[in-house]
C-alpha cells in the first residue's frame, strides 16, 4: 500500500467524468488499498479516485461505524430528508461551506470483486456518499455553496451544534 498525492482544486482531472470500472483485478485492489491509506493519513471521511489522479468510478467512504466502504461504479438509488451543514474536501484544503444534502442516502455499488450490493447511511455518511459520487462526474462541493465559511462562522456553527441549537438555514450577506 502507498499514500497517493491528493489532486487539488484547479487541476482539470477534477472536472472530468470518470469511466466505469470494468476490470476487478489486482490493480483495482491496490488502488482501493492506497485510497484507504491516503484517506486515513489525510484524516478525511471519503475519497474518490479522481482525487488521486485516476479517472475511474471508485470511492472509499467511512461509514457510521468508521469502517471503510469501497464503492465501485456507485449510484444513488434513494434519498430521504434534508440536512444542511459545513462541508469540506481534501482537494480544497482548509476551506468549508454550507451545503444542503439528503439526510439519508442509499447507494448501489460493486465491491472490489465486482459483486453488487447496497449500502445506506445517514448524516455524515449520507453527505459523503453524495460528495464523493459528485467527484465521479467532475463536480466539487464548492458548486453548492454561497461563500466559504470564515473560521468564526465555522466555530460558531459547531458551538451551536454542541449546545443543541439549530443553525439558521440562511445567513445574511455579511455572514451574520
Amino acid at each position: 500500500m502507498a499514500i497517493r498525492k491528493i489532486v487539488l482544486q484547479g487541476d482539470d482531472i477534477l472536472t472530468k467524468v470518470c469511466k466505469p470500472v470494468t476490470k476487478f483485478d489486482q490493480k483495482l485492489h491496490e488502488l482501493l488499498d492506497d485510497m484507504k491509506e491516503t484517506l486515513e493519513q489525510a484524516n478525511g471521511a471519503g475519497l474518490a479516485a479522481p482525487q488521486v489522479g485516476i479517472l475511474r468510478r471508485a470511492v472509499v467512504v467511512l461509514d457510521d461505524e468508521d469502517d471503510f466502504l469501497e464503492l465501485i461504479n456507485p449510484e444513488i438509488i434513494a434519498t430521504e430528508g434534508e440536512q444542511c451543514g459545513p462541508e469540506g474536501c481534501l482537494s480544497v484544503p482548509g476551506k468549508y461551506g454550507m451545503v444542503t444534502r439528503p439526510y439519508r442516502v442509499r447507494v448501489r455499488a460493486q465491491d472490489r470483486n465486482g459483486d453488487w450490493f447496497e449500502a445506506e447511511g445517514e448524516e455524515l455518511t449520507a453527505r459523503c456518499f453524495c460528495h464523493e459520487l459528485e467527484h465521479l462526474d467532475g463536480h466539487l462541493y464548492t458548486e453548492h455553496i454561497d461563500h466559504f465559511l470564515t473560521e468564526e462562522e465555522l466555530m460558531a456553527y459547531y458551538q451551536e451544534e454542541e449546545e443543541g441549537m439549530e443553525l439558521p438555514e440562511e445567513t445574511g450577506e455579511d455572514g451574520q
